[in-house]
């Protein structure tokens, strides 16, 4: 089977719209969560979220980011820096080898939401003619093949909150089985929009807003009272490990471990069993034992129910020794990109296994009894001889993901 590595990655977040800058905000323990403007959805009770600073314009020629959903547009961007960032050319020959794999929880949702509004409430007798290729989940993965002329497999991947960490996975896969030399993958959400954050709401999963936003989501602490929800998009380029060699491309990391499982249980609490099942899945697949894990980027929504029942997974996978693995959420400073979360802290995992350097869980300020791991509280925490990582994604509907990469060697 062939070894698959990472040479490239593309990140638009509430904390930058590149990798490095991510990277740099989310090791300074940066929150990207603040208040909407006031005129925004008065309705609203939850007025918080993590948005990105993004202008299309910037981007694209302004008749075509009105072509474009802000999803597809998210997507597209990131994957024009992955590429760039992992500095690949493909010949033509070579793109029939070479596809997309895009992880989306609701796809184009403001595209669909606009046609609501017109048909509902401004009484249109017509819709634009692009509503439907606007608000397609496949949107993103059909505008990155055709930017890059990639014409091997394309695929969109929703699984809720493990989109992204499934189309990585099996971009994986892909590679790994000789199907394709180069993947495109990763996801993009673009969920801020007023009845979707009215129905998130509803849900009773989002954190109220603390007397600072920035504080508001507090992962592993005993106060903690949900998440916020965030956007944006991250992706990778995966490729054999012999042609990034072949063509002197610089290794981020090699994935060595992944899998799915499902829960089979309750289609919105998690358990431990489900969670400790996705976590030893992944090591077996790396044929490696728990005691070779040096960091977990963990799903740490800041709920109640997920944040002790993954530290309980934890430490049925990792026994004893899962109090000696630094564990923690970027979630509180990104937010919770829902079908682009586990590309992004993906991302964040191997970026600090680059730079020897951990991310913090910010705002862990009330210990909790129940979670009791090393959740690297506070602030940032250079490592030395970090070699291998691991990130989970857990997701509403019961898809579990994990990925584990270590350092190319």
């Amino acid at each position: 089977m062939n070894r698959v590595v990472i040479s490239g990655v593309g990140v638009v977040s509430p904390l930058g719209n590149s990798g490095p800058e991510f990277f740099d905000h989310l090791i300074a323990g940066k929150s990207g969560v603040s208040r909407f403007p006031d005129d925004f959805a008065p309705r609203l009770g939850i007025r918080i979220a993590a948005r990105c600073a993004f202008n299309p314009e910037e981007h694209f020629p302004r008749n075509i980011a009105r072509k474009l959903d802000p999803v597809s547009q998210f997507a597209l961007v990131a994957a024009e820096q992955a590429v760039q960032d992992a500095r690949l050319e493909l010949a033509e020959e070579e793109k029939r080898r070479s596809g997309v794999y895009v992880g989306t929880s609701v796809g184009g949702i403001k595209a669909l939401f606009d046609s609501h509004i017109q048909l509902l409430v401004e009484n249109a007798t017509r819709l634009p003619p692009l509503s439907i290729p606007m608000a397609m989940n496949n949107a993103p993965v059909s505008h990155i093949s055709a930017r890059f002329g990639l014409k091997g497999a394309c695929l969109t991947y929703s699984t809720a909150c493990s989109s992204s960490a499934v189309a990585i996975g099996e971009a994986f896969r892909l590679i790994q089985h000789g199907y394709a030399d180069v993947m495109l993958a990763g996801g993009s959400e673009a969920s801020l929009e007023y009845g979707l954050l009215m129905a998130w709401e509803s849900l009773g999963t989002l954190a109220p807003e603390a007397s600072d936003p920035a504080a508001s989501c507090r992962p592993f602490s005993k106060d903690r009272s949900g998440f916020v929800l965030g956007e944006g998009a991250a992706m990778v380029v995966l490729e054999s490990r012999d042609r990034a060699l072949r063509r002197g491309a610089r290794i981020l990391g090699e994935v060595i471990g992944y899998s799915t499982t499902a829960e089979a249980g309750h289609i919105t609490k998690p358990s431990e069993a489900g969670m400790a099942a996705a976590m030893q899945a992944a090591l077996d697949n790396a044929g490696i034992t728990a005691d070779s894990i040096g960091y977990i980027n963990a799903h740490g929504t800041a709920t109640l129910v997920n944040d002790v029942t993954e530290t309980r997974a934890i430490k049925q996978v990792f026994g004893a020794k899962a109090y000696a693995i630094p564990v923690s959420s970027t979630k509180a400073m990104h937010g919770h990109l829902l079908g682009a979360a586990g590309a992004l802290e993906l991302i964040a995992s191997v970026l600090s296994l680059q730079h020897q350097i951990l991310p913090p869980t910010i705002n862990l300020a009330v210990p909790d009894p129940e979670c009791d791991l090393d959740y690297v509280p506070g602030q940032a925490r250079k490592v030395s001889g970090l070699t291998t990582v691991m990130s989970n994604s857990f997701a509403f509907g019961g898809t579990n993901a994990v990925l584990i990469v270590r350092a190319d060697r």
